[in-house]
């Protein structure tokens, strides 16, 4: 497995090696000791959520905050979407910055996303499978967002505006300025 850092420290692209005969193929999706390796600290997914999603559907940016924040395993089992991780840890260099990374079925490429980040994703095919490994469990009176569209964050989503499919939830997060009060 070729583990990778991102512009965002802490922020990890795991890519398999695949290994392929006349049955088909196998990889290892996650290994602890070697993601632990990388992190330099110690990881206890204790959750596991899945996401189905049609073309168009654009979930995020979300995160969990105080004692209930989360780190993920991100991953796609079926389709394909563009992953956009935003850094909100107001004592990092990158503050405010966003990667974008293709994640799909065919790339089988993952994501680890560390406590302290925004995440959203954009499905890009006719039918998404999204899975995501959590270290801590969801709380729903813990949970925030930042508005997608946010002009603060500049974003480019590679999607035309008017075909997103945006919950009214998530329509409704605030701005980047606003969680900086």
């Amino acid at each position: 497995m070729i583990i990778t850092e991102t512009k965002l420290k802490g922020c990890f692209i795991l890519q398999p090696k695949i290994f392929k005969d006349s049955r088909g193929s196998f990889f290892e999706v996650f290994k602890k000791k070697e993601l632990e390796q990388n992190l330099g600290y110690k990881i206890d997914f204790v959750q596991e959520n899945k996401s189905i999603s049609k073309k168009g559907v654009l979930r995020g940016l979300h995160f969990q905050i105080g004692e209930s924040a989360q780190a993920k395993l991100v991953s796609v089992q079926k389709g394909e979407i563009l992953d956009v991780i935003v850094d909100i840890r107001p004592d990092s260099i990158t503050y405010g910055h966003h990667i974008k990374i293709s994640l799909s079925c065919k790339n089988y490429t993952s994501v680890f996303i560390p406590k302290g980040m925004a995440h959203g994703f954009l499905s890009l095919s006719k039918e998404v499978i999204f899975t995501y490994l959590c270290d801590n469990y969801y709380d729903q009176k813990m949970e925030s967002g930042i508005l997608y569209n946010d002009s603060n964050l500049a974003i480019n989503w590679n999607f035309p505006e008017a075909q997103l499919v945006v919950s009214e939830k998530d329509k409704l997060l605030p701005s980047f300025k606003a969680l900086i009060k």
